[in-house]
Formats: structure tokens, C-alpha cells, sequence
């Protein structure tokens, strides 16, 4: 059986898989929210999934990077 790679860029790299897990997941809440009245409420998780969206790409950058050296 291989042994896992616990790297900094590996373990950062399946955090920021979890994060896109995590905001597919809030997305599907918010649409369900929304079908029900509650748009300012999805208006509100929107915003901060924007942000989650916004970091993603410096993340990337960070990983490889790191990766790199």
C-alpha cells in the first residue's frame, strides 16, 4: 500500500478541494433556500461564495509555488 504524501502543498492542495466541495455544497443549499422566498438569504451566502470564488484563484498560484520549489 503507498504511503500517503502529507507535503505542505499536498495537504494545502486537498484543503482547497474541500473548500470547492464545500461551496458546491452551500450552493446547492442556497438554491433550494432561494426556490423557497428566502432571496435575501441567498443573496447573502452568494456574497460570501463570491469571496471563496475570489480567493480561489490565489490559492492556485500559492499551490504552485509551492509545487515548484
Amino acid at each position: 500500500m503507498p504511503t500517503p504524501e502529507y507535503s505542505l502543498p499536498d495537504v494545502l492542495e486537498r484543503m482547497h478541494e474541500n473548500q470547492h466541495a464545500l461551496e458546491a455544497a452551500i450552493m446547492e443549499l442556497t438554491l433550494l433556500i432561494e426556490s423557497q422566498g428566502s432571496i435575501e438569504i441567498g443573496g447573502n451566502v452568494r456574497g460570501a461564495l463570491d469571496t471563496i470564488r475570489d480567493n480561489a484563484g490565489h490559492i492556485n498560484q500559492g499551490l504552485a509555488r509551492l509545487k515548484a520549489q
